[in-house]
């Protein structure tokens, strides 16, 4: 190596912001920065310790490409969409969410049904470009969230596709580079913090093979090669409501992401559980709902606790509280607040 080389290298690494948040799995647990989540931690017999509590707030970079769809997400104050202000408000609300427990988060870089539940999509959400490449204002606002969540203790789920957005990736050549792209950026930037979800509900109509069910292990494993000085992301990707995970996504993946959205009897939760652990390829590894629509907080048996008792981590799913822009992203309804205050009465925050 010549000096300039070193020198080039030693000044990159000092312009690296030390990072202060490290996850990881230990068999069924998750820890940060080497310590199980919420250590020690038990609620009404059940354990807590080791699990990963979060919540779905999949638009916090979002923005609309569509000049005929955009003005659907006005702030009502001056009329007018701004994915800037977006992002901030979301930067300023994560400190009350860690405060209560909340310990992640999934936001997706196609984001997520701006109306909650639709078919047709027919606004541009896309941090990907036609080529794969990434779009650096949407990578900006990314990095603003990501700073805060190391600065904080926190550990969101970084989802790549979803299915309402993914068509705008040219071809699967395109989906590899995106992923790869991702990937790079991520581990480049030294963030220590972030899961992988490739795509969000792998069974939904994506557009690319790849991203359905029979192939999406190709992109599982395809990410774990991808290596930054001996390191690499934690990944792997969801399914819809009440569905469980095929053996091959299993086989491949470092934790296993389920979704609760119309499982209406907890004892369901339950079951997916222990359906996901009896498949074909599982051996220790966490298991994880990262979306569910169904709250019931005020009463002792909700999907919720039911995930807590199978000992796999839950997530709240609230689509017109956290997902229809424009996003008020406080604790400012009653259905935030009674999730919020059961969380920090189950995590003890």
């Amino acid at each position: 190596m010549t000096r300039r080389s070193f020198l080039m290298l030693a000044a990159a690494a000092a312009a690296q912001p030390r990072r202060r948040t490290e996850i990881s799995v230990d068999r069924h647990r998750f820890l940060i920065d080497g310590q199980p989540t919420y250590a020690g931690r038990s609620y009404k017999d059940k354990t807590i310790e080791g699990l990963l509590l979060n919540s779905r707030m999949i638009q916090g970079i979002f923005d609309d490409a569509n000049p005929e769809t955009r003005t659907r997400w006005a702030y009502p104050d001056t009329g007018k969409w701004d994915p800037d202000r977006n992002t901030r408000e979301f930067v300023a609300a994560m400190p009350e969410w860690r405060r209560h427990g909340l310990l992640s988060f999934t936001i997706n870089l196609q984001g997520g049904s701006p109306e909650g539940y639709s078919k047709a999509q027919p606004w541009n959400n896309s941090a990907i470009a036609p080529d794969g490449s990434l779009r650096p204002d949407y990578m900006r606002r990314l990095e603003s969230i990501l700073d805060r969540a190391d600065q904080l203790g926190m550990a969101p789920i970084l989802g790549i596709f979803y299915f309402g957005q993914d068509y705008r990736v040219r071809d699967e050549a395109a989906v590899k580079r995106a992923v790869e792209n991702a990937v790079d950026w991520v581990l480049s930037r030294d963030y220590r913090n972030v899961l992988l979800e490739i795509d969000n509900e792998c069974e939904q109509a994506y557009h690319h093979e790849i991203l359905k069910p029979a192939r999406v292990h190709e992109l599982i494993e395809m990410t774990k090669g991808i290596r930054r000085q001996g390191r690499r992301l934690l990944v792997g990707t969801s399914y819809g409501g009440g569905k469980v995970p095929l053996p091959n996504v299993v086989r491949a993946s470092d934790f296993l992401l389920m979704h609760g959205n119309g499982v209406k009897d907890p004892a369901r939760i339950s079951e997916m559980v222990e359906q996901a652990r009896n498949t074909e390829g599982y051996r220790p590894m966490p298991v994880l709902f990262n979306e569910d629509d169904h709250f019931d907080f005020d009463r002792p048996r909700n999907n919720m606790l039911a995930a807590l008792g199978a000992y796999a981590s839950w997530g709240y799913f609230d689509p017109e509280g956290y997902q229809s822009p424009p996003v008020n992203w406080g604790i400012n309804t009653e259905r935030k607040r009674a999730f919020f205050a059961l969380l920090k009465e189950v995590t003890g925050s």
